[in-house]
Parts: C-alpha cells; structure tokens; sequence
C-alpha cells in the first residue's frame, strides 16, 4: 500500500447513504481526536490480500525485518463489502492496543490491529474514542 493524493472526501462521498452515514461519522470523530496528525488516503494491495483504499490518520516510521525503514498510518478507516473497520497501529509494548480494548468495543471482531463492524452502531464509540486516544498518545 501506498500514499495517494486522492482526497478522503473523494473517496467517502460514492458510498451508498446508510454506509457514507457511518463513515462520515467515524472519519469526524478521529479526524478530532488525531488533530494535529495529517490525514491521507493509502491504497493497494494491503499485505498480500486484497485491494484496499484506506483513510490514514497520522504517520510513523518503523525498521522492518529487512531492515528497511517504512511508513504507516497510526490510524486507518476502511469500508470493505460487508463491514467497516478500523486500524489501529500501536501497542503498549506488550499487546496491540486493539487486543486489549476487544472486550470493550461492542459487537465488533478484533484482530491484532483491526476492529470490524457491521455498523456503527455495533461499536462502543466512548471505548473506541479511549482507544484512539491512547493510539495518538504513544505513536506521537
């Protein structure tokens, strides 16, 4: 996955209604709470898998394996076929961050970095607002 200069705006405003709704909503609330961290849209092929097109929110650098130095988002929103998720990319030194809140966020699916959901209404907003707060915290 790369960078693009495709706004987010762009790429929110063809979603059907009821989906563009939760977005729109979810991309206000972490746009204030990642304030001050750039917004970017990232898009390719994420980790093999499918394409995707994913709002990024704050970057930061880290070594990989081979020991080139790489870039990310803190922070990502994404609208796949049947769900919305959010990335989270931080840890506490022992777990990613989403792990640790899985059992907080509601009727969601979590994986190391991400929390699935069907719509926005599944997820505690208060726990997810904690969360990217404390994301914002420890990457920044």
């Amino acid at each position: 996955m790369e960078k693009t200069n495709r706004s987010p705006a762009d790429h929110i405003a063809p979603l059907p209604a009821e989906r563009r709704a939760d977005v729109e909503r979810l991309d206000v609330l972490i746009t204030d709470l990642m304030a001050g961290q750039p917004k970017t849209m990232w898009e390719g092929r994420l980790w093999g898998g499918s394409d995707q097109q994913i709002i990024g929110y704050g970057d930061y650098s880290y070594r990989k394996s081979d020991g080139k130095t790489a870039e990310w988002f803190i922070v990502g929103l994404a609208v796949q076929r049947n769900y919305i998720s959010v990335y989270v990319n931080a840890t506490d030194g022992r777990a990613y961050l989403a792990e640790r809140y899985a059992k907080r966020l509601g009727k969601v699916k979590v994986g190391k970095s991400s929390i699935s959901f069907a719509s926005i209404d599944d997820v505690d907003l208060d726990q997810l607002s904690e969360l990217i707060t404390e994301a914002k915290r420890l990457m920044t």
